[in-house]
């Protein structure tokens, strides 16, 4: 049983295929329709040696590569919020494989905070027209037989949704295997109170719901893992699990953000991010930048 206001429809069972990306930690997802060759791209990553200013398609040309193996058809490529620890490979894989780019609406509120931030001209847009298709809470779309849907789950970042397609939820960065806990709740817009609700409505979805992270880090040494349940995380969720009250988890999160380094990736993540995924607009020579504010995060 649910108690869930949303379509649930726990006898849709996608097939899902995790890549893990080991520089940041990250798992991108390939969901495909049983019933047809049509598929979804979740959380894709584009490379990039910050250091040296290169970027390169690795880890978008292992799913590239999976996806021509199986001779799917991508018709979705989902974001589940802008990343700010690496960059999306959404608009490469597009340009080569097809499909809409999808993320939440209040992607505007993203792009008003960051473009202020980074300094960015008039002539970025900031009403989300980078992306195909702005979701709000509850919205449904077709991956071939399949009805996906949203669900708003704000808290780390004021764009965070919940893609659920059948039996399967991709969590973004709301939830940890139960093991690592949640995500912080200190980027702007970010609000640890707001998490702990959002992490409510997913825990609210049936117990044997799938559920698939977008990081890991095998805390304590284990093995890297990126699929749990509903009843595993209400069981043994280190942070909200076992029936962890809101006001406990505000003052964890709040102590334990306060303890947290900014990502390594999160000045070239943010402008590439709230672009979907592309880089910033070329200068006059054709040089492209990225910008670094100083003292401005």
């Amino acid at each position: 049983m649910t108690n869930t206001p949303y379509p649930v429809d726990m006898s849709v069972k996608p097939e899902v295929t995790g890549f893990f990306d080991e520089a940041t930690n990250t798992i991108s997802y390939v969901v495909k329709d049983p019933n047809s060759n049509a598929c979804a791209i979740v959380d894709s990553v584009m490379d990039i040696d910050y250091a040296a200013g290169r970027i390169t398609y690795d880890s978008a040309d292992e799913i590239i590569a999976f996806v021509q193996k199986n001779d799917l058809k991508v018709e979705w490529l989902i974001e589940t919020h802008v990343h700010a620890d690496h960059l999306s490979g959404a608009p490469y894989i597009q340009g080569k494989l097809g499909g809409k780019i999808g993320i939440g609406d209040k992607i505007t509120v993203v792009q008003d905070t960051f473009g202020k931030v980074f300094n960015e001209g008039t002539e970025f847009q900031r009403d989300g027209s980078q992306f195909d298709r702005l979701f709000v809470d509850g919205d449904t779309y077709q991956i071939g037989t399949m009805t996906a849907f949203a669900i708003y789950t704000p808290g780390h970042t004021p764009a965070c949704m919940v893609h659920v397609v059948g039996n399967a939820a991709f969590v973004g960065d709301t939830l940890f295997m139960p093991d690592g806990g949640s995500a912080r709740a200190d980027f702007p817009g970010g609000d640890a109170g707001t998490l702990y609700d959002s992490i409510q409505k997913v825990l609210a979805l049936p117990d044997d719901m799938r559920l698939f992270m977008c990081h890991d880090y095998g805390p304590n040494g284990r093995e890297i893992r990126w699929e749990t349940t509903v009843g595993d995380e209400k069981a043994h969720n280190i942070h909200v699990g076992g029936g962890k009250t809101r006001e406990d988890f505000i003052k964890f999160r709040t102590e334990r953000d306060a303890q947290l380094a900014m990502p390594k990736l999160i000045i070239p993540s943010l402008q590439v991010n709230m672009r979907a995924g592309q880089l910033p607009p070329a200068d006059d020579s054709g040089k492209t930048f990225l910008k670094v504010p100083v003292n401005g995060l």
